[in-house]
C-alpha cells in the first residue's frame, strides 16, 4: 500500500516530502467520521467521501481500506484560485485515511501549494495549514 501510495504521488507530481502521515488511535470509518464532524461543525463543506475498498470491491478487486473525504471553505479555496486557477487541481482539501499496520492519515501541506502555484498569499496558507493540523489532531486522537 506505501508503494502504492508513493506511486500515486509520483505519478500526480508531488514529490513525498508534501504529504504527512500521522497516526490514528481510531478505525479508517470512525477517524473519517471525526475529521467530517470537525469540519462541518467549523462551517467547512464536505464534498466527498470516497472509499477506495468499497470501488475496489464492485469491481471485484481487493484493497485495504482507505477512504479519502474531500472539503473546505470555497471562501478560502476561491482567493487561491483567483490568484492561480491550478490550485483548483489540489482543491478542495483532502485528506486519505488508510490500514497499513495501523490507521495512518496522509495529507498534503497547503503551503507546498505556493511552489507548484502562484500564489503570494502566504498568510492564508499558513492559517490553513494550521487548521488543517488542528483538525487531523482532533481526529486522530
Amino acid at each position: 500500500m506505501k508503494k502504492l501510495l508513493l506511486l500515486l504521488l509520483c505519478a500526480i507530481g508531488l514529490s513525498a516530502s508534501d504529504v504527512k502521515i500521522v497516526e490514528s488511535k481510531h478505525s479508517v470509518s470512525q477517524t473519517i467520521q471525526n475529521i467530517k464532524k470537525i469540519v462541518t461543525s467549523k462551517g467547512f463543506k464536505v464534498f466527498a467521501i470516497i472509499d477506495h475498498k468499497q470501488n475496489a470491491k464492485n469491481v471485484d478487486m481487493q484493497m485495504s481500506e482507505a477512504k479519502v473525504i474531500l472539503f473546505g471553505n470555497p471562501k478560502a479555496g476561491t482567493k487561491l484560485m483567483q490568484e492561480d486557477i491550478r490550485t483548483a487541481l489540489d482543491l478542495p482539501l483532502r485528506i486519505l485515511v488508510y490500514k497499513e499496520s495501523g490507521v495512518k492519515i496522509a495529507y498534503r501541506d497547503v503551503s507546498s501549494l505556493k511552489a507548484d502555484f502562484k500564489l503570494k498569499n502566504k498568510k492564508q496558507l499558513k492559517a490553513m495549514d494550521k487548521g488543517l493540523s488542528a483538525i487531523i489532531d482532533e481526529a486522530r486522537n
